[in-house]
């Protein structure tokens, strides 16, 4: 059999067809497929998306607050099958009773890739499934690096060792962004397979050449599109070293998404930096495309401590934009091979010298921005990452 992308349309839907079901469960997904402004609910439709287009039949599971399950076609071919969740105002281990009845009457052979990272329900479907013997893969769409259990360790550590890892181990495999993340699982002790499916764009998310911004203008524009959530993001690690940027270069920060509850205290240390009228706050913009939101600045900022692959950070690319990431976000294999930006420890001093040597390349900017934009439009189309994955699948359950 031909490996990865090199399968040809007939290999697809013979690998597509020894699958008579393949699930997606996320639990809060867009009942009607109409919006998705996350970059989890947009990675689970894409993946979807890519998979129907390789013949698969792909159904969407999630569960919300409302009157009656209800079942809905996708404009992307796949369905979604929305089942009723009593309201609950924190993470829950409790399914919707209509799903766990449906679960137990699924068709053999079914595969179900279930969504989430230190989730009760993920947890919660991991053991109903395996009960009923129906295989599953757990795909985290976050990297187990040690960062993550600094914030609130004496919740998640706990919960690692008492439910996750146990968890991980019993599954048919581990998706992640990024082989590099494999490491992490090792390091814990996870024995599962572990496959490696990154991001991809929508044909939407292309943005036309003409409608990036210049690139020539002051002060240079930095930005930053996503949850505004100070650890895991990075943005005090950012906003220091702005800091010590705008102190020799003329810069302009933006900090755009919904706030996570940290808003206010990313403000207090803008003013506390004396930047309160270089950096800007603002809400997220749905109505407008990632790409088409980045195109109108210069620099695009993804400085987390910890990072499953950023899709914000990939529309930057379509956009043509150059970029400063983190080492540990998927995507940033790709900004290093396509040199359409930097890599950058997450550290304050990290994050600085990147910045710094961004602005001493912008003669670069403009071949760099097109670099990104092609590697990308080349590498990480839905439909070829789902052809790859679909190999992978069909070697686990067979």
């Amino acid at each position: 059999m031909k490996s990865g992308v090199d399968l040809d349309r007939s290999d697809l839907f013979t690998i597509a067809g020894q699958f008579m079901n393949l699930y997606l469960y996320l639990r809060h997904f867009p009942p009607q497929g109409d919006r998705f402004n996350e970059g989890l609910t947009k990675a689970v439709h894409g993946l979807a998306s890519g998979l129907v287009e390789c013949g698969a039949s792909v159904t969407v599971l999630c569960e919300a607050s409302a009157t009656e399950t209800s079942v809905h076609q996708s404009a992307a071919g796949y369905k979604i099958h929305c089942f009723v969740q009593p309201i609950q105002h924190r993470p829950s281990f409790t399914l919707s009773p209509e799903l766990r009845q449906f679960l137990r009457q699924l068709d053999r052979p079914s595969l179900v890739i279930l969504n989430g990272i230190l989730h009760p329900s993920v947890y919660a479907m991991s053991r109903l499934l395996r009960r009923q013997k129906v295989p599953y893969i757990i795909a985290p769409h976050d990297p187990y690096n040690p960062a993550i259990f600094k914030k609130n360790a004496h919740l998640k550590l706990p919960y690692w060792y008492l439910l996750e890892k146990r968890m991980l181990n019993r599954a048919r495999a581990v998706q992640v962004l990024d082989p590099r993340h494999e490491q992490w699982l090792r390091q814990l002790g996870v024995h599962s397979a572990v496959i490696a499916t990154p991001n991809g764009f929508a044909t939407e998310d292309v943005v036309v050449e003409a409608e990036a911004g210049a690139i020539d203008r002051d002060p240079v524009r930095l930005f930053f599109l996503g949850r505004i959530e100070t650890y895991n993001k990075g943005l005090d690690l950012l906003l220091d070293a702005f800091a010590q940027v705008k102190q020799q270069h003329p810069v302009q920060l933006t900090l755009q998404g919904p706030d996570w509850g940290d808003r206010a205290t990313l403000e207090a240390q803008a003013a506390q930096l004396g930047m309160a009228e270089h950096v800007t706050f603002l809400p997220p913009d749905y109505d407008k495309s990632p790409a088409l939101l980045a195109a109108h600045h210069d620099i695009f900022c993804i400085p987390s401590r910890f990072e499953g692959f950023s899709m914000a950070a990939l529309e930057a690319m379509l956009a043509g934009r150059v970029l400063l990431v983190s080492e540990i976000a998927g995507i940033a294999p790709y900004v290093q091979a396509s040199d359409c930006g930097v890599v950058v420890q997450p550290t304050v001093e990290g994050i600085r010298q990147g910045i710094g040597e961004l602005l001493q390349r912008r003669s670069q900017w403009h071949a760099m921005g097109q670099r990104g934009r092609w590697y990308a439009l080349e590498h990480l189309q839905w439909d070829k990452i789902a052809a790859t994955a679909l190999k992978h699948y069909q070697q686990l359950v067979s």
